[in-house]
């Protein structure tokens, strides 16, 4: 026999909810996709509410093993406790998979372009990186449409240029524009920084000091000017929380 799961939950849910004059609207079952959502007030009681949640768990039966159960509480933030305290009875219990709180409004719009960039971007990704191993000599002048990457020296006398990132694993000897013609989020990067000239965007710079050591350096557009910086102290990247494609 087929079981309709919103007619059991119409039942369960209406079920002896008279007695002690208790609230319907108190503590509800409705079915999600793959699992069931509990709608209570988590100022209550906790011993009321774990009464309510075998009564309404009991009457699923095999219905809850392994469900997943989000627990809509409304305020999550300030009853935190109540939401572990439930998880560990509804595990413990019915051997539920999961007991969560709803995801908030502002996580899902968090979470939307990191979806789109997980479905149809960076693991899909075809790059435009412009890859070069070898040594960029005086005179030599590379164009790359989007990023460039040199594993070599850029020698003095020389011309990079890229409408994205540069990225060099050597020495920048030379002069590198990066984000041609005008995106001034690009970055170049060296391990020995010391450039005639760079351009990021439309912003110029020339003279900029340069370290004796091989540290790996980057420079970057911060308040309408070109800063130079340790990479791996400042960790530029270091803030976003998922990955995303430059």
């Amino acid at each position: 026999m087929q079981i309709d799961l919103d007619e059991v939950l119409s039942l369960i849910n209406n079920n002896g909810m008279d007695i002690q004059n208790r609230d319907k609207s108190q503590v509800r079952l409705k079915g999600v996709k793959d699992g069931f959502r509990v709608t209570l007030d988590p100022t209550l009681p906790i011993g009321f509410i774990e009464e309510e949640l075998t009564r309404l768990f009991n009457q699923l039966q095999h219905l809850a093993f392994n469900s997943r159960v989000i627990l809509d509480i409304g305020d999550t933030e300030n009853h935190q406790e109540v939401v572990e305290s439930l998880a560990i009875f509804l595990k413990n219990k019915y051997n539920v998979k999961s007991v969560s709180a709803p995801q908030r409004e502002h996580d899902m719009i968090e979470d939307k372009p990191r979806k789109l960039d997980m479905s149809s971007t960076w693991h899909q990704h075809h790059t435009d990186a412009l890859i070069i191993a070898g040594r960029v000599r005086s005179g030599q002048k590379i164009n790359a449409k989007k990023h460039l990457v040199i594993l070599g020296d850029v020698n003095p006398g020389s011309e990079i240029i890229a409408g994205g990132d540069i990225l060099i694993m050597g020495n920048l000897g030379g002069t590198a524009l990066a984000g041609q013609p005008d995106n001034e989020d690009a970055i170049i990067l060296a391990i020995g920084f010391r450039p005639i000239q760079i351009q990021i965007g439309g912003i110029i710079a020339a003279g900029l000091p340069t370290s004796s050591a091989h540290a790996l350096e980057f420079a970057h557009v911060e308040n309408g000017g070109i800063v130079v910086e340790d990479y791996i102290k400042a960790n530029p990247f270091g803030r976003l929380t998922w990955p995303v494609v430059r």
